[in-house]
C-alpha cells in the first residue's frame, strides 16, 4: 500500500520525529511504500494568498475559494500545492504526525489543510461521505503535554480530547470523504519506561492499520437540516 506521513514538528530529534521514523520503519518492514511530507524541512508556506495560483480567474480581486475551484479545474495551483496534491492522489493512507499546541495543530499544518485541501479538489460539490477523497483512509498520531490523560474527559481540566481533534478528524478529513481511524495519542511527558510501552502499542496499531475500523461518523443521509435525525441520536 502507498502511505503518506504528513509530519509537522520543527525538531527532527523530537518525540514526534521519533514517532515519524518509527512508523516509517514499521510500515516499510511490512512492504508498504512510504513517503513523507516534512512541512518544516520543506519550509511549507502556511499562509493562503493569491500566490497560490499560477493564473487567476479574477486578477483584480481575490476570492480564494473561487480561485481554488478554478485552479482545481485547470491545475493552476502553485507548484508546492500541486506537489502535495500529487502525493494525496498517490496515497491510500495518510498519517498525520504532530504535537497538540494551544489545543490544535501547529500553524504550518493548518496552512497545509487550507491550501492543499482545496475546493474542487478535496471537496465540492460533494462533502463528508461524498467528498472527493473518498476511498482513502487517515489517522492522527499526536503528542500532548498534559501530565496525565486524566486531565482530559468530560470533567477533566482540559475538556474532552475528542473535541480537540473533531475539527481535524470530522471537519477536514471526513468532510473530504476520508475514512478516519481512532487516533494514536502519546503523552510527551511520560517517563522512559512508560514511553516504551506506548511505542509497543503504536507498533501493534501500525501492524493492523488496514484492518482497524474507521470512526463511525454519520453519513449525510442521517441528517436533516443540519441536525442528526432522532433515530440516529444516542
Amino acid at each position: 500500500m502507498n502511505i503518506l506521513i504528513v509530519y509537522a514538528h520543527p525538531e527532527p530529534t523530537s518525540l514526534n520525529g521519533s514517532l515519524r521514523d518509527f512508523s516509517r520503519y514499521q510500515l516499510e518492514s511490512q512492504g508498504h511504500i512510504v513517503r513523507i511530507s516534512d512541512l518544516y524541512e520543506m519550509n511549507f508556506k502556511a499562509v493562503a494568498d493569491g500566490n497560490d495560483f499560477s493564473e487567476r480567474k479574477n486578477p483584480s480581486q481575490l476570492n480564494y475559494l473561487l480561485e481554488q475551484m478554478n485552479a482545481s479545474k485547470n491545475k493552476s495551483f502553485s507548484k508546492d500545492i500541486l506537489f502535495e496534491q500529487e502525493k494525496l492522489d498517490w496515497t491510500d493512507f495518510i498519517i498525520f504526525q504532530f504535537p497538540i499546541w494551544w489545543t490544535e495543530t501547529p500553524a504550518i499544518l493548518k496552512g497545509w489543510f487550507d491550501r492543499v485541501f482545496a475546493l474542487g479538489y478535496a471537496y465540492g460539490p460533494g462533502t463528508y461521505d461524498k467528498g472527493k477523497l473518498k476511498g482513502k483512509k487517515a489517522m492522527l498520531s499526536v503528542t500532548h503535554g498534559a501530565s496525565s490523560l486524566n486531565h482530559y474527559g468530560e470533567y477533566g481540566l482540559k475538556g474532552k480530547l475528542e473535541e480537540r481533534l473533531f475539527n481535524i478528524q470530522h471537519e477536514k478529513l471526513y468532510f473530504s470523504g476520508i475514512e478516519v481511524l481512532e487516533p494514536f495519542i502519546f503523552p510527551s511527558t511520560a517517563p522512559l519506561e512508560v514511553r516504551n510501552n506506548y511505542f509497543e502499542l503504536y507498533k501493534n496499531k501500525l501492524l493492523n492499520i488496514f484492518e482497524e475500523p474507521a470512526i463511525p461518523f454519520h453519513p449525510l443521509s442521517h441528517y436533516e437540516n443540519g441536525q442528526l435525525v432522532q433515530e440516529f441520536q444516542k
